[in-house]
């Protein structure tokens, strides 16, 4: 299985993110791995380095419901940009609401919407598009 070099989670639960960053180091899935509590922070970091394509993630794996920023402004932040390579975003979320599913299909920069919690199964496929 091929490897990432950055991938970055925007979630707000601490717990999640840890159980999250210990599942993708035993997978391998790859070389750094950024981690931001909420969209704010995710978004401020990115901003910064746009134009720096060895320093952006290849993909972006994006909560919806939390504080401060949620993945929905995060989303509609992220559209205004053109980045210095293309970056993979996958909305893992624990809602199941129709709602949210068509609202993230009017987002052609979101490849796909996933339901926690995601199985190695899913994280072989996001590796297989990247």
């Amino acid at each position: 299985m091929k490897k990432l070099n950055i991938a970055c989670v925007i979630d707000d639960d601490k717990m999640y993110t840890q159980i999250l960053s210990k599942q993708l180091g035993a997978l391998d899935f790859c070389e750094r791995l950024l981690i931001f509590h909420n969209g704010l922070d995710a978004w401020n970091y990115l901003r910064s380095i746009m134009a720096s394509p060895d320093l952006l993630p290849d993909v972006i794996l994006v909560d919806l419901n939390m504080p401060v920023m949620d993945g929905w402004q995060f989303l509609d932040e992220f559209v205004t940009v053109q980045p210095a390579k293309k970056i993979k975003i996958y909305i893992v979320s624990s809602s199941i609401d129709p709602a949210d599913h068509a609202r993230a299909a009017t987002y052609k920069e979101v490849s796909r919407f996933y339901i926690k919690p995601i199985t190695k199964t899913i994280f072989a496929e996001i590796l297989a598009a990247a």
